[in-house]
């Protein structure tokens, strides 16, 4: 992804609240805000016009993140049809300044967003379908840089059910490859930008430390990670059936461990040298 230049502006000077966000050399903008401030956030000019919303937030009963990804041709009108939907807390879309998307534009972006949160598997897709469009290759492709773009600005925004877990840090090519091992079984994962990534066919100890019992977490992890089935239990230990991020190297070595785990001393390279020998370099 290219270099960008970006310019967010704060309505109230509060980063959580309405904003709008620009990249240099784009004709394409981005409005966001709270659901608290709905009113406010479709009193923008910008959402008369058409473009891609996406509403965001935790699904009451799963407790998992979820996302609404929808199109239309005026965003004011369409997005106060979702009144009705309980689970989000959070609006941004994205409209085109010159006001050159058309419906088959929309349509076009929807079905490949829809796609790309699926797999990325950030978010719960609350999408019964999408709908998506067949274009003329010129507009197809104005169109992919347009999503390139969505991709720059949503996670600025807060909003990060576009970005794949698998992503590496960059820049760090040293530490691509990490492994994690305690009693013969073996873990592997990479450092992502908001922490690590514990790789499908990865290996954890069967049963919890006794500490687990005072500090809980990474016990009530290893069974939120079962309940999803991305925890399966074997004979003698537990496996990782598909990637899962962690929010740091200490939280996935507490999974894996099964109690409390210093992540920096516990994940090495292939050399062998530890993450805070790395660090310290």
């Amino acid at each position: 992804m290219p270099s960008a230049t970006i310019k967010i502006f704060l309505a109230h000077g509060d980063p959580k609240r309405l904003r709008t966000a620009e990249l240099s050399n784009w004709t394409g903008k981005a409005v966001a805000g709270p659901r608290s401030e709905f009113d406010s956030v479709l009193a923008r000019e910008e959402s008369q016009n058409s473009g891609i919303y996406f509403l965001t937030g935790i699904d009451p009963e799963t407790g998992k993140s979820a996302v609404y990804i929808g199109e239309a041709e005026s965003i004011r009108d369409r997005v106060k049809s979702h009144l009705d939907k309980d689970f989000w807390n959070h609006i941004a879309f994205f409209t085109s300044k010159d006001e050159n998307l058309t419906k088959a534009h929309i349509r076009y972006l929807e079905g490949r967003l829809i796609d790309q949160a699926k797999q990325a598997g950030r978010a719960q897709v609350k999408n019964s379908q999408s709908s998506g469009a067949r274009l003329p290759e010129s507009d197809r492709e104005d169109m992919e840089i347009f999503l390139e773009k969505i991709h720059q600005l949503l996670p600025v925004l807060g909003v990060e059910v576009l970005v794949p877990t698998t992503i590496t840090a960059a820049g760090v090519t040293e530490l691509e490859s990490l492994s994690c091992e305690i009693k013969g079984f073996k873990a592997t994962g990479h450092l992502t930008p908001n922490g690590i990534v514990v790789l499908a066919g990865s290996q954890a100890v069967l049963n919890e430390r006794p500490s687990s019992q005072k500090y809980p977490w990474a016990l009530n992890m290893r069974q939120k990670l079962k309940d999803d089935g991305a925890l399966t239990v074997k004979t003698d230990h537990l496996l990782f059936t598909q990637d899962v991020e962690f929010s740091s190297p200490s939280a996935a070595a507490a999974v894996i461990h099964g109690g409390h785990a210093n992540g920096l001393i516990a994940w090495k390279n292939k050399e062998g040298k530890t993450l805070k020998e790395l660090e310290s370099v």
